[in-house]
């Protein structure tokens, strides 16, 4: 079981977050709160430097890694994309080496953005999973350092986005966050409680790729199979014990997205704030959607935990295009 974060440590994480970027902003935008039939607030966290939260986890990982006395000759990490241009922002900001792995298919601009942070990018299997596997060989082969998706450190930095929100907008009854590994409400869950607070978490899933929606039924690690189309970012076939064992504690519960209600959600992303949502970003706003008549009179929040979507799927969608679930 990871160790509780404490509001100590993510306050320190935040000071190490603002010296490469501000604070995101959470908007409360009146024809989205209109759509989903009460108040809704965005924490937008498509405006960060690389267009995904995960920017804050790497960030605090390599700060405490270039204090250490192991400094590696290089980190290798397996993604599909937005964990890995954290990698590769911070690594580069420290000057270290960086080798990520990327499942054959993954997303082209993601592809392109992880190159221009310097990062090595290596593609291999099919889906994450496997990339993830190949990741470690090539950690244990070469003598570099595995970056793990799920780190107490990348938790750690994440959670500084919900001390953001939480801080920001006051008396929130619920908060729906986005979970592919779980580093995001692990955070959020670790925010919370610092801040003696009844806030209500809410995990988001893809139907189409739904192992923690399972292991949270069963309270038990449940891998399942992985057919998402347009949610890369939330595409994870194997759940994460520590991540469990924290979401089993403190989440109220899990929902299921498709990928038609996620491509609906993006749409209605850019229709109410012209804002660009990819597919895991878009996740939470469709959970609420899904769940708008439970949320009536409530005060809501959802993540938008990033915006890389490829040109081409993004103008698919905004054309109309549906995903067969």
């Amino acid at each position: 079981m990871m160790q509780t974060i404490t509001l100590d440590e993510i306050e320190a994480a935040a000071r190490i977050v603002y010296t490469e970027m501000q604070a995101t902003p959470q908007y409360c935008w009146p024809l989205l709160s209109e759509r989903l039939g009460t108040e809704v607030w965005v924490k937008h966290e498509n405006h960060t430097p690389i267009g995904s939260f995960k920017i804050r986890g790497g960030l605090v990982y390599f700060a405490h890694l270039a204090k250490s006395s192991e400094m590696p000759k290089g980190v290798v990490s397996a993604t599909r994309g937005n964990h890995g241009q954290s990698v590769g922002f911070a690594a580069r900001r420290y000057g270290i080496p960086a080798t990520i792995l990327v499942p054959h298919g993954n997303s082209v601009e993601k592809n392109a953005a992880m190159r221009a942070f310097g990062v090595h990018l290596i593609e291999h299997g099919e889906d994450f999973q496997a990339a993830r596997e190949y990741a470690k060989d090539l950690a244990h082969e070469k003598s570099l350092k595995m970056i793990s998706s799920f780190d107490p450190l990348l938790v750690t930095g994440v959670a500084t986005y919900s001390l953001e929100l939480l801080r920001a907008v006051k008396d929130l009854d619920v908060v729906y966050v986005p979970i592919g590994l779980g580093s995001g409400i692990c955070g959020m869950l670790a925010v919370r409680d610092a801040l003696e607070l009844n806030t209500e978490i809410v995990g988001v899933v893809s139907a189409h790729a739904n192992t923690y929606a399972k292991s949270f039924v069963s309270r038990s690690p449940v891998e399942s199979t992985v057919s998402t189309k347009i949610a890369d970012g939330i595409d994870c076939r194997v759940p994460e014990q520590s991540a469990l064992d924290l979401i089993w504690k403190g989440v109220e519960r899990i929902v299921q997205v498709s990928d038609t209600e996620i491509a609906e959600s993006m749409r209605i992303m850019y229709e109410c704030t012209h804002n660009v949502c990819e597919g895991a970003g878009a996740a939470a706003i469709a959970a609420a959607l899904q769940e708008s008549s439970k949320n009536k009179g409530q005060k809501v929040a959802v993540i938008a935990s990033g915006g890389n979507v490829d040109r081409d799927v993004f103008t698919k969608i905004l054309n109309g295009e549906n995903f067969v679930d």
